[in-house]
């Protein structure tokens, strides 16, 4: 059964600031929800995401719970004059990001996130955004991931990314155990179908969805909203409008539909929601657990505005 999971970029001050005790709400939000899985980067926030991540997690049983990280960017000390909103992040730029696929970057970056999270081991690590480095992730990152894993350092090992051709090639020619892809199997976007979704369940490899609102537009349509991180472009408006308009002649949401449509492919198994407050929260959740009824996806296959070839909630496979 696909679960639903909590990314953590939102309380690390993405796009605005949040305080410690709203990040703190947020993550007691998603205990109570019932979810026990955690995504958080140095990204995000240059490590802000993963101190708060870590202080909100403390108190509970580590069996309990999984987080998953991710390598790839590692911070190095800056001036801490001006700001990281050009990165995406309200946060002063007290830090600058390397991009390191290294063995050696790899256990520093692995090494500093388990020092902000205060932990000893995470559960899952990913290779992050290695699109113009792929080679060297490949042939050293990979590697070290091995190792770590091999070590019990890491549960887990894989890569993390907005695009599915470099995921499909990590699922065919390594062994990874999961890959996480952003906006790239949503009510706007099945590009995933022709060949990481595929490919992943012909090896068995587990598949975490990200983005499934695409940053924004699938959550609240209109000319104000965003697509993965910029504008949204009108066309991509309109076409969310259309699905908003049939999910409320259908009686549900656009926000369940999103989550559920995520969750039908057999080859996922954690849907990813960014949230930074415990409003978001505990409305994602809520939308996770909203049916959507059947009529709602077949007017949407009747209209085309789904592929024949997407599987749908409730077991409708093409």
């Amino acid at each position: 059964m696909t679960a639903l999971a909590l990314g953590a970029a939102g309380i690390g001050n993405l796009y605005t600031e949040v305080t410690d005790e709203q990040a703190y709400a947020a993550v007691s939000a998603a205990w109570r929800q019932g979810i026990r899985a955690f995504d958080t980067a140095p990204h995000y926030g240059l490590g802000l995401s993963e101190r708060r991540l870590g202080a909100a997690l403390r108190e509970r049983p580590r069996e309990a719970y999984t987080v998953s990280t991710k390598v790839g960017r590692r911070l190095e000390p800056a001036d801490g004059t001006g700001d990281d909103l050009a990165h995406g992040f309200a946060v002063r730029a007290t830090h600058r990001r390397v991009w390191d696929f290294t063995a050696d970057g790899i256990r520093r970056t692995l090494d500093a996130s388990l020092g902000r999270l205060g932990l000893d081991r995470v559960d899952t690590v990913y290779l992050h955004d290695p699109d113009d480095h792929a080679e060297q992730a490949f042939s050293e990152g990979y590697p070290a991931l091995e190792r770590l894993r091999a070590e019990g350092v890491v549960g887990r090992i894989g890569a993390g990314m907005n695009q599915t051709a470099l995921l499909t090639r990590f699922v065919r020619d390594t062994d990874v155990d999961v890959v996480l892809c952003a906006g790239r199997y949503t009510l706007l976007d099945q590009s995933a179908l022709a060949d990481l979704l595929p490919a992943a369940r012909e090896r068995g490899t587990k598949v975490v969805l990200g983005g499934a609102f695409n940053s924004g537009l699938l959550a609240d349509p209109g000319p104000a909203a965003t697509y993965d991180y910029r504008q949204a472009p009108r066309e991509l408006v309109g076409r969310a409008l259309r699905l908003k308009a049939v999910a409320e002649r259908h009686g549900t949401t656009l926000r369940a539909a999103a989550l559920a449509f995520c969750a039908a492919h057999p080859a996922v198994t954690e849907v990813l929601v960014g949230a930074r407050s415990a409003a978001e929260v505990d409305d994602c959740a809520a939308q996770f657990r909203t049916p959507v009824p059947e009529a709602f996806w077949q007017e949407l296959r009747a209209s085309g505005l789904l592929p024949a070839d997407a599987p749908l909630p409730g077991g409708d496979r093409p």
